[in-house]
This record gives structure tokens, sequence and C-alpha cells, in this order.
């Protein structure tokens, strides 16, 4: 594999020494240093993936590293974005993990990019980086990373994580096969885990993490052999490791554009079954009445919680609780997977219900208000004393 990269300019003195453990490694040397100097790579997210290999690109030498993620530290995020600490809670998570790496090497150049990734954001984004890097969380933006990094003729590396496993590919057409020659489609919505529904392992951010940022350094240097037809899977309960090759679908239509990721897979919330997150609030200032729902679980509510919200988390909903029958039931959790799930129960129940598109997170983002542990949430029992 040719280098990506062009070598940059000569190394300063501090520079060799900084890098001096790198510089002596069989085939790697200055030219190598060099080319990760004048690299710019562009990773997708600041979480579990984002925070653990951002740091080790900037340890490596990577000159320009662009961080692309709308979302909020939360007190969750901890135990396995170990950038982020407890004094970053509330704060922007591509402003908290720049701060890591300034705190490794202050002379990188790292560009905040505090948007959500979409068909119409990534495209423009990507005509100043020469690599894409997607450590995000779901199907539709895997799927709209591999086609804007075809279209723009770069290479994508690639991760995923859920529970205790992790994958790890590199997809760049015309070099070899691409994300859809692995996975020609997406699987059904209700069958895509989520972390945020089945857990991870947080030392399987790191592992995974690590991979990731070492085929960047591959690709960029020309070393090694990157994993450019071949996935491959980790299994953390038995450490043990297997490659799957795979090569181009011929048979695959041609990429002529970006797609509409959501509908693709199936996560494109029915207008018949959710309501906005806007929507959410104008109900709430105009007094509408409503039982607000809340899914999700004590520790979560007890962090941020929407003011008045009946705390019912889903595992009650999915045991035959059906909380609201005569009124109109909206359903909210952290985002919207959650919700989703218990919408669709209280609808088989005959309860008027809806859940709350993008979530809390989604509803704290437009201004909407919301409080803490300072105030006890409510419980379905108290509500239930409650005139409506």
């Amino acid at each position: 594999m040719l280098p990506l990269i062009a070598p940059g300019p000569a190394l300063e003195p501090d520079r060799i020494a900084r890098y001096s453990r790198q510089l002596m490694l069989p085939g790697f040397g200055e030219p190598a240093q060099r080319r990760l100097a004048a690299a710019r790579v562009l990773v997708i997210g600041a979480g579990g993936l984002g925070s653990a290999l951002v740091p080790v690109l900037a340890g490596a030498g990577v000159g320009t590293i662009g961080i692309a993620d709308d979302d909020l530290v939360e007190l969750s995020n901890l135990h396995r974005q170990l950038s982020h600490g407890v004094a970053d809670i509330g704060r922007a998570k591509v402003d908290s993990l720049i701060d890591t790496v300034r705190a490794i090497d202050p002379s990188r150049e790292v560009v905040a990019h505090r948007v959500r990734v979409t068909a119409e954001t990534l495209p423009g984004l990507l005509e100043d980086y020469d690599l894409l890097v997607d450590g995000s969380d779901n199907f539709a933006t895997r799927y709209l990373a591999n086609d804007a990094a075809e279209l723009a003729g770069i290479p994508l590396v690639w991760g995923s994580i859920l529970r205790f496993h992790g994958q790890v590919g590199v997809a760049w057409a015309g070099h070899g096969p691409t994300f859809r020659d692995l996975f020609p489609a997406p699987p059904p919505a209700d069958e895509a885990l989520s972390c945020e529904l089945g857990g991870v392992l947080p030392s399987l951010c790191t592992a995974i993490g690590s991979l990731m940022a070492t085929e960047v350094v591959k690709l960029v240097c020309g070393v090694g052999e990157p994993l450019l037809g071949r996935v491959l899977f980790y299994d953390a309960l038995t450490a043990r490791t297997r490659e799957i090759e795979y090569g181009v679908d011929d048979t695959r239509p041609p990429l002529t554009g970006l797609d509409d990721y959501e509908t693709l897979c199936g996560t494109a919330p029915d207008p018949a079954q959710s309501i906005s997150a806007a929507e959410l609030l104008r109900r709430r200032r105009a007094g509408e009445p409503m039982l607000l729902l809340d899914v999700r679980e004590p520790h979560e509510a007890a962090a941020r919680r929407i003011p008045g919200a009946v705390l019912v988390p889903v595992g009650r909903i999915d045991a035959g609780e059906a909380p609201g029958r005569g009124e109109t039931v909206v359903v909210h959790c952290e985002q919207d997977p959650r919700s989703r799930r218990a919408a669709a129960a209280l609808r088989d129940r005959g309860i008027d219900a809806v859940f709350v598109a993008g979530g809390i997170r989604a509803f704290a983002a437009l201004g909407g208000e919301t409080e803490s542990d300072a105030v006890p949430a409510r419980d379905a029992a108290s509500a239930e004393k409650e005139p409506a």
C-alpha cells in the first residue's frame, strides 16, 4: 500500500525528540513522521471510540484532527469515554476532547465541528480532510460515512462496539471493497441494539479505538497491511480475534449521491407515532394536557429530567404496565430507542402514545426546561394521586 500523504517539512529538534521511539521503528523513520504531520484526519464522534482514538492520533503526530460531534458530556459517559471527566459534564464533547489533545501536544491543530453529521453537513466537512474515521454508534451514520468517503475519494476507517464485542475495518473505493460490500443492507431497526440499550464494556472502547488509530497511521504512512477487504472481530470475553475477508460486490449499483439514511435504516420517525422535541416544547408552553412519560432508569432521571415527567422505566412497560390509559401519552428517553419501544407497546394496549424524536437530549438542546435531583422525580404511583 502506497502512503496516502506526501511528507511535510523537515522535523524540528523538539519533534524529533518527542517522536524518537516511533522514528526508530523499522520501515518508519522521519519520512513517515513527516507524513503524519501533514495529514488531515476527520473523526466522527467524540464518545466511546472518538475519545479513545483521538488522543492516540494526537500523540502519534497527526498534524490536523477534526472532530465532528454535537453531543454533551453526561455522567453515564464517564465509565468508558476516558477523555472526559466529572468537570466536563454539560460541556460539548468536542471541546472536552480538544482540551485532552492540547494537554498531550499543544502544537496539534484540532478543529471542532460542533454539528450533527448528516448528508447535508458531511460532504462540506470532508473537503478539508484526507481521511475519515467513523466512531459513530448507529447504522445510519455508518452508511453515510461510507458513502461520503467514497464520493470524496478518500479512505474510511470504521469501528463499532457493543456489549463485549468490537469490529474494525477499512473502506476505500477504487482500492478495495467498502462498508456496503460487507453490509449491503442495514439490519431491521428493531434488531439493531445501541450501547444505550445493550451496554458496552469500557475497555472495549480503548481496544477498538487503538486499533482504529493504528489503521490511520498505516494508511497515512504506507506501512504494514491495512484492514482493506478484511474486517477484524474482537471478543473481549474470550480475548480472541477473528477475521472475515470480503471483496467488491460487482453487482452493486454505482454510488451517485447520498441517501436518506434514516429512512434506509428504518430509524426515521413516523409522524403518526412521534413528535419532535420542538413540538413537545410548544405543547408544554401552551399548557396542552398530556401525560409525559420518562422511560429511563431512576439514576438517569435524577441527573436530568423534564419537570413533571412521570418515571416508568421501559422494563416495567415491557412487563405489562400500561400507564396513561384514557390520556394522551408522550414518551421520552435519553435519545429515543427505548421510547420508541415503549410507545409501540402502549399503542398495542390501546393507549394513545407517541415518542419524542431525539428524546430529552433534543429537548434540552432547544432550550427546554430540565431539572436535576435537587427536586425528586415523581413516580407513577404519586402521579396517579395528583389532578390531571
